[in-house]
């Protein structure tokens, strides 16, 4: 039924723009296999699947990918897969896709495949891709996000979010040295989910706090989320007037306010418990969250909001008989879609879950991350995975993992892993603390952290120039070599990368490692240490703890 019911809406209107016109050119059937050419590689589908990409001729999945959210992978989606001979598949609703023995095959889409060419290279496809289905807003997020590092209170602070605790830790950062930038206020700041105004049990002066906090240097993100606690008044009001998410099948009659009164919300099923969720498909609902989002702006002169939840797959009854209704027809997607559009209004965002949002101005951050070493190695490719997807301007989950309790119990904590982690981010274009280091680690490697936030500092005029061309080119800040050098060997390269077309970055992601082997494309560089090297070239490096081993390339070479 919903297959039915996307593909009619898809083919009888015209909801998605011009670019549904252009989908019938080189549109093939919905269920198709594609041959792959000698040597062709894949990228695309959900981000958290970066660490599998690219996909080739030799590749045998085991499962089959879903490019929708609705199985819980929690992460950016795009309906959009390119290659390194300058191939894209596109559709405009969710599909599945999988690679066997040498095919790609496509399927379960509710309208025609578009695959096209847009020349012979990756960067090819990309940009014609793109261009034809998300082109670039020309808006980038607020540069501070960019430029200095990004502190989330989650780690130190959990669900004890109170107002001395914050101030403690944002004075703590500044007396460590750190630089001031975003500082993220994690959840359990608010009343209840839902009811956005700062606790009053937890909070005397949220006023005076951000105002504090701006004195110090940082601007100020409240964590919010789409769902609504029960047996609240916001949930009442919300409820009246048509503003939640409906669960058909539980449509009970309850009393007369102003009229009869359907109890009928759909209760979703997420990690903090059951709430209702928000109807974002109706403009009543856009505008009240707008509204409380703008109020907490104006009232206490916070400057955005991490906008977690939102997975498409929220939006599925799961349950048998249950059916969700929303005020307008929309898939699981376009709700997540519904979602993402509420922090367009505001250049302080972070969302970790979208859909067909590439080109927008939207920071996105990997998923969180466990504390560990495989998880640490997946940071790379995802970053990658998230600029070919159309998200440039992404960030990587928190420095160490996003799991507070790996910092707590010492059989899993591992002070290396977080140093290294820290170096990872260095160089993206965005990182973000969230457990204090001088409090975790011994101060030689609480040093390490610290020179990392540093050398990201120092480059933070750089990522924003990069960010804003982005902004108005489409192309993504953190590239493969692939992107650069095409048809050279490089596409495998997964824990390498550059940034822009200049600075080569190749950090240690092993346990233990004091060395690595690092590939050099064509031209001449120069090292962090002022060594240069002259490419093609593979070379061993040394990286003890305190190095993160990275090059630029010198403009003679170009």
């Amino acid at each position: 039924m919903l297959r039915r019911y996307v593909k009619q809406r898809l083919l009888g209107t015209a909801v998605l723009g011009a670019g549904l016109a252009a989908a019938a050119l080189g549109s093939t059937l919905t269920d198709t296999a594609l041959p792959l050419l000698e040597g062709e590689r894949w990228w695309g589908g959900p981000v958290v699947y970066g660490l599998e990409m690219p996909y080739d001729a030799t590749a045998d999945c085991a499962h089959t990918f879903h490019v929708t959210d609705r199985h819980g992978v929690s992460n950016q989606t795009q309906p959009l897969l390119v290659s390194s001979q300058g191939r894209y598949v596109w559709n405009h609703t969710a599909f599945n896709y999988a690679f066997a023995r040498g095919t790609l095959r496509l399927s379960d889409a509710a309208v025609p495949f578009d695959v096209g060419r847009g020349g012979a290279t990756l960067r090819d496809a990309f940009r014609a891709a793109s261009a034809r289905f998300f082109p670039p807003s020309g808006r980038a997020p607020a540069e501070l996000m960019f430029r200095a590092p990004q502190y989330n209170t989650w780690i130190e602070l959990t669900y004890d979010q109170r107002e001395d605790r914050i101030r403690r830790y944002a004075r703590d950062l500044i007396a460590a040295g750190y630089p001031p930038g975003v500082i993220m206020i994690d959840d359990n700041w608010q009343e209840a989910y839902g009811v956005w105004e700062f606790s009053a049990a937890r909070f005397r002066d949220p006023k005076g706090l951000v105002r504090e906090l701006h004195d110090l240097g940082f601007k100020v993100m409240l964590w919010i989320c789409p769902f609504v606690s029960a047996d609240t008044t916001t949930y009442r009001e919300l409820l009246r007037d048509g503003c939640l998410l409906r669960d058909a099948s539980d449509r009970r009659e309850s009393i007369w306010v102003n009229g009869p009164v359907v109890n009928d919300a759909a209760m979703i099923r997420w990690w903090n418990g059951a709430s209702a969720v928000l109807d974002l498909s109706n403009p009543r609902a856009r505008e009240w969250i707008r509204g409380r989002l703008q109020y907490l702006s104006d009232e206490y002169g916070v400057d955005g909001f991490k906008l977690d939840a939102g997975d498409s797959n929220f939006y599925v009854a799961t349950a048998p008989g249950r059916e969700f209704v929303a005020f307008a027809p929309r898939t699981p997607e376009e709700h997540a879609t519904d979602w993402a559009r509420v922090g367009l209004d505001f250049p302080y965002n972070e969302y970790r879950a979208c859909w067909q949002m590439g080109g927008q101005a939207l920071a996105q951050r990997l998923r969180d991350k466990a504390h560990t070493w495989e998880a640490l190695r997946e940071l790379v490719p995802g970053m990658i995975a998230s600029g070919l997807s159309g998200y440039a301007f992404t960030c990587p989950d928190m420095i160490g993992g996003g799991d507070f309790s790996s910092f707590e119990d010492p059989a899993r904590f591992d002070p290396e892993l977080v140093v290294r982690s820290a170096q990872v981010q260095a160089l993206m274009p965005m990182m973000q603390f969230s457990v204090a280091p001088w409090r975790v680690l011994p101060p030689d490697l609480a040093d390490h952290c610290l020179d990392a936030a540093k050398l990201h500092l120092r480059c933070g005029d750089e990522f924003v120039a990069l960010a804003r061309a982005s902004a108005t080119s489409g192309d993504p800040i953190v590239r493969p070599l692939e992107w650069q050098w095409p048809h050279q060997g490089y596409a495998t390269i997964t824990d390498q990368f550059m940034i822009g077309d200049d600075l080569l970055v190749a950090p240690v992601v092993v346990k233990g490692a004091r060395a690595r082997t690092v590939v050099v494309p064509p031209g001449r560089w120069q090292a962090d240490d002022g060594s240069t090297v002259v490419g093609p070239a593979t070379i061993e490096v040394a990286a003890p703890l305190s190095r993160l081993p990275h090059w630029r390339r010198l403009a003679a070479a170009r």
